[in-house]
């Protein structure tokens, strides 16, 4: 439950950097945001202006996609690579400016280059205007589920084996809420 509505992400100094995360008993470096896995949620009202300074601190290449988010004069900051902006290179920092005009939800952030996006996505969650009741009965607690999938390998190396064969890619070999993938047995975690 939000008990603080005074706080919210307008400006948020994120860093792409690797981290190594355990999941299915094995351990592999993953592209996260802040070193989170889902990335961080943000939280705004709808009409208010986001800024959001992305800083590239890993070898490849990124954007983010503001998935479901209305981009009205701000095209630049979709995030489609090579499509409405050019990737943030290593070592570079890019500020992505836009206005949440008319929209209320939680919708999805993602990579939007390469499949980056299998472990650097997250939520962002838009509330009513201060003082606009939601258009439903008040709920007693709110909590941001994000689904996502999990390879073992190299999540670069299935979709360039499936480029190669000309095959559908492998499917993931688990799901994930909130980045967890569930027990294992006689596994120390996940």
């Amino acid at each position: 439950m939000f008990t603080n509505y005074e706080i919210y992400l307008h400006y948020v100094g994120d860093q792409v950097v690797l981290k190594n995360t355990r999941r299915l008993c094995a351990t592999k470096p993953i592209v996260t945001v802040n070193g989170k896995f889902p990335g961080p949620t943000l939280y705004a009202r709808e009409d208010d202006n986001v800024l959001v300074n992305v800083t590239n601190l890993i070898k490849d290449n990124v954007t983010i996609h503001w998935h479901g988010v209305r981009q009205l004069r701000t095209g630049w900051s979709d995030g489609p690579a090579y499509i409405t902006q050019c990737p943030i290179q290593p070592g570079r920092s890019y500020l992505y400016n836009f206005t949440l005009t008319g929209q209320r939800g939680t919708l999805l952030w993602h990579a939007h280059i390469l499949w980056l996006r299998s472990t650097m996505h997250g939520a962002i969650v838009i509330l009513p205007k201060k003082g606009v009741p939601y258009p439903f009965p008040k709920p007693d607690k709110q909590k941001v589920i994000v689904l996502g999938e999990w390879w073992k390998s190299d999540a670069e190396a299935v979709i360039n084996e499936a480029l190669q064969t000309g095959l559908a890619p492998n499917v993931s070999d688990a799901h994930t809420i909130n980045g967890h993938t569930g027990p294992v047995p006689n596994c120390s975690y996940g």
